[in-house]
């Protein structure tokens, strides 16, 4: 199991090495969590993609996600970090946008740091009294994350600007709804108001990814995911995502991952 032992359900803190230890698809591949997920990347560098719009990120850079953000990941390299998915309860109080801090300063990045360190030692700890402790410390992680949200935006850091950003962002905000339903690229564009020539050159500009690209990548985790956590039948993880056949969806699979969907799961 990646996860760490939790008193508090919802909070998990997993080593970065070990998440991209699970496979390039556990990090590379477009996916989405049901809960706000923060990954402070202390050491390394690679790209990472938020809602279609793809940048850099270094050693002190820290990538808030709010619940339901399509994103993914690559590393140039070993990295050192944490992914630390926050409890529900704590998203009235976090920003709402996805957030991308680039901590140049000592003090933040020593903030940041303290706070995940103190969170794990509780979880690790495991005491009758280590909820308690975890609400604190996750409050004042969530007022922390406030502070520079509201610093980022003054010196305007926010991760959408441009007419295409923000036609990749609506775009990935659709195929996060309804990435189920077997849609192709010409529904979402049609949705949007685009031809789906437009929507692909956006999708290149702002990721480096054509708009099928990040669809099959979307569907791609989602049946790793249920491949590998689950025992739900092929046929079933097909019917699921919208193929429409298990034939079909098992040759989808097998030209993205190398291996059949049976195979993966005896693996995995």
């Amino acid at each position: 199991m990646l996860d760490l032992p939790r008193p508090e359900a919802g909070l998990r803190i997993v080593p970065l090495h070990r998440l991209c230890a699970g496979g390039r698809w556990r990090t590379e591949a477009m996916r989405s969590y049901g809960q706000a997920v923060l990954y402070w990347f202390i050491r390394g560098q690679g790209r990472v993609t938020v809602q279609g719009i793809t940048r850099g990120y270094g050693a002190h850079n820290a990538v808030l996600l709010p619940p339901g953000t399509m994103h993914g990941f690559d590393t140039a390299g070993t990295v050192q970090g944490h992914a630390v998915f926050l409890p529900k309860d704590a998203e009235p109080d976090m920003p709402s946008i996805p957030l991308h801090l680039r901590l140049r300063d000592v003090q933040p990045q020593a903030e940041l740091t303290f706070h995940i360190e103190a969170m794990r030692a509780e979880l690790e700890r495991g005491a009758n009294t280590s909820e308690v402790a975890l609400t604190h410390h996750v409050g004042l992680l969530t007022v922390w994350l406030s502070r520079q949200a509201g610093e980022a935006w003054t010196r305007d850091e926010d991760l959408t600007s441009t007419p295409g950003e923000s036609l990749a962002s609506a775009y990935t905000s659709l195929l996060e709804r309804y990435f189920r339903d077997g849609h192709g690229v010409a529904d979402y564009a049609r949705a949007l108001g685009v031809t789906p020539a437009h929507l692909t050159r956006c999708c290149r500009q702002t990721s480096g990814r054509a708009a099928s690209d990040l669809l099959h990548d979307r569907l791609h985790f989602e049946a790793c995911r249920l491949l590998g956590e689950t025992r739900m039948p092929v046929k079933a993880v097909a019917e699921t995502l919208g193929f429409r056949s298990s034939a079909y969806f098992t040759r989808a699979f097998r030209a993205r991952a190398g291996m059949t969907p049976s195979q993966f799961r005896r693996r995995a």
